[in-house]
């Protein structure tokens, strides 16, 4: 049963301010609500890693269902690109998650994130120095497959992965953006349950609640966002967030 008898508002607010502008930024743009909120609870309020990365899993369960019933409102979910990225991303989160358990996906990830670090600088000058053109993304289940591996093997990168190749390849941004995320809801039920079994509903009392508030109120606007900045400044602006998060996290696992 959850305690509310030491429930305390203003010791929430700055995990509501972290939920709030990390689905944001992963609503608008696909990617970088697990970076960003880790990278704000470790760094700025002092959140053990381990703890950090609960409580992240078990928020991602409802803001991406959130972030996904606001981009269904805005029209921002392509049906045919949702059902290509689904069961091979659900079929990725299981593999990763159950084939990797005991092995150190630590080892892969930094040479993953190097590689998103260089697909960021593409996008940025892409959107900068060419005109976008849109076409339908011929390489989507693999695409899938992986994104959903990396994802419940290394602890992150749904979004950065399946976000960026999917605009490389040429798709609508607003589009992919939509999409993503709302595929995401469903490979985060996947391979975050045992997170949620574990945790039990008791420590939605604590910061997590502030984390899963701000998260929620976030989603909207984040879609919001995703209809309206033009493809051009989706492509500059997924290309700096991807260049900096990807870049921040190669830094720490190699030269921190």
């Amino acid at each position: 049963m959850i305690d509310f008898g030491d429930f305390n508002l203003w010791a929430l607010l700055p995990f509501i301010a972290v939920g709030f502008a990390a689905q944001l930024v992963d609503g608008a743009l696909g990617m970088a609500f697990g970076v960003i909120m880790n990278t704000l609870l470790v760094g700025f309020l002092g959140v053990p890693p381990a703890v950090a990365s609960q409580r992240v899993h078990v928020v991602e369960c409802f803001t991406t269902a959130t972030s996904g019933l606001s981009h269904l409102y805005h029209r921002n979910i392509d049906a045919r690109l949702f059902l290509r990225l689904l069961i091979p991303g659900v079929i990725g989160g299981i593999c990763g998650a159950y084939l990797l358990s005991n092995l150190d996906a630590g080892l892969v990830k930094p040479f993953v994130l190097l590689y998103l670090t260089g697909i960021g600088v593409y996008l940025l000058v892409r959107g900068l120095l060419y005109p976008p053109k849109q076409r339908e993304a011929k390489y989507v289940a693999p695409l899938g497959l992986v994104g959903g591996f990396l994802d419940a093997a290394g602890g992150g990168g749904w979004g950065p992965v399946v976000t960026s190749n999917l605009l490389v390849q040429g798709a609508d941004p607003r589009k992919v953006v939509g999409t993503v995320n709302s595929v995401e809801f469903f490979l985060t039920l996947t391979i975050s349950a045992a997170f949620i079994y574990h945790l039990g509903v008791a420590d939605l009392a604590g910061p997590t609640l502030g984390l899963l508030v701000g998260g929620v109120l976030g989603a909207p606007f984040g879609a919001w966002a995703a209809k309206h900045v033009p493809a051009k400044w989706m492509l500059i602006l997924v290309g700096i967030v991807l260049t900096l998060t990807s870049g921040y996290g190669v830094w720490t696992a190699w030269l921190k």
